[in-house]
């Protein structure tokens, strides 16, 4: 109805819409198909986030707008509701505008890094369903030009406005043939918050190499194509992330976050995440677990006794994040590892604390141009 539309802080929508923008009804929150699905009326506080026995769309995670679960070929997906901003009825659809024109007052000036902006109190709703939009904004989308469409192969994380941190492995293509998507949370879909780059310039490390399978050395740079004399352009759903200039103990518990784009895996459309401990050099470096392959140009991290399927959540080259002091620092970006979630086979990351140095001359030798 006309009094049906939802203001700026939609999780606050009420309202009785129950079908998405494709025309489908939406499941109830109570139906039993959505008990595998972290968001659901049986969840902790449901009725704080209004949801219950009922199928009206609503926006208990912070995403841009209402949305409801649906049934798509027998799947179970989530999609945004047929139901309009309040101060834009009668005009033009605030989520259909082209995502190119800048933000207000848009200039190149990330002013802090490693900060998401979605509130911490959404804590327990997550996991791999359906991350929340904006909780990892650093977290980049390598993709493949062709002639037809783009397609995700690696991932990387931003870490200035033109800069794109990578593994060397993901970037034996031409530089013509690349494109980073920044805000992405969906693969499937054209996202109104995505930025879209072709990339400069690749700088991969002089040392990289492949010794028995092993990449050594495993990172690269990526210098962002500007559009309209720009990079990226900060906001909720993409930011930089913290470049650390320090270790983090073992046994930190650290993130992965990724669309599962590794040789074995399928490709998940939606963006995953992934709790992952740090592991010693000594545990990883021994005999049973990877005997003695590491340099210090790695590290390892998941959980050695018992295996979950961590990095599979991660990309090749995504990032491995860590919280000090509220900030996420790119602790590691994924490397290798044998076969993931496999008992004493835990994922392989590259040490980006070793690269410091390299990242900061690399970006300061362009950034005299």
């Amino acid at each position: 109805g006309l009094d049906d539309c939802y203001e700026e802080f939609s999780s606050k929508y009420r309202g009785s819409v129950n079908h998405a923008v494709n025309g489908k009804t939406c499941l109830h929150w109570n139906s039993h198909v959505l008990l595998d699905n972290p968001i659901n009326a049986f969840m902790e506080d449901a009725d704080s986030y209004g949801i219950g026995e009922h199928n009206f769309c609503r926006n208990p995670d912070e995403d841009i707008k209402p949305w409801c679960y649906i049934r798509k070929n027998n799947k179970v997906e989530w999609e945004f509701c047929d139901v309009s901003p309040c101060s834009e009825r009668g005009e033009e659809n605030l989520w259909t505008t082209d995502s190119q024109t800048d933000p207000p007052g848009s200039n190149e000036i990330f002013k802090t890094c490693g900060q998401p902006e979605i509130p911490r109190t959404l804590k327990r709703i997550y996991g791999g369903a359906k991350t929340t939009a904006g909780k990892h904004p650093w977290v980049a989308s390598l993709q493949l030009k062709t002639a037809r469409k783009s397609s995700h192969f690696c991932g990387g994380v931003l870490i200035k406005a033109c800069w794109v941190l990578t593994a060397g492995h993901c970037v034996e293509e031409p530089v013509e043939n690349l494109q980073v998507v920044l805000g992405k949370q969906n693969l499937k879909k054209r996202e109104h918050q995505e930025q879209i780059f072709d990339v400069e310039k690749i700088f991969v490390h002089s040392k990289y190499r492949e010794k028995d399978g092993v990449p050594h050395n495993d990172i690269a740079l990526l210098k962002l194509k500007q559009v309209d004399g720009h990079c990226a352009v900060e906001t909720k759903y993409v930011k930089t992330v913290c470049l650390p200039d320090f270790f983090f103990p073992a046994g930190t518990d650290c993130f992965v976050s990724g669309w599962g784009a590794t040789e074995t895996d399928e490709v998940s459309h939606q963006l995953l995440d992934a709790n992952v401990k740090l592991i010693s050099q000594r545990s990883c470096n021994a005999p049973s677990v990877y005997d003695h392959v590491l340099d210090e140009s790695m590290f390892c991290a998941g959980n050695l006794r018992r295996p979950r399927a961590d990095s599979c959540q991660g990309d090749s080259g995504g990032p491995l994040t860590c919280v000090e002091n509220g900030s996420y620092y790119v602790y590691g970006l994924v490397s290798w590892g044998d076969k993931c979630g496999q008992k004493n086979k835990p994922g392989v990351y590259t040490q980006v604390t070793t690269f410091l140095s390299w990242i900061k001359s690399k970006i300061r030798s362009e950034t005299r141009t």
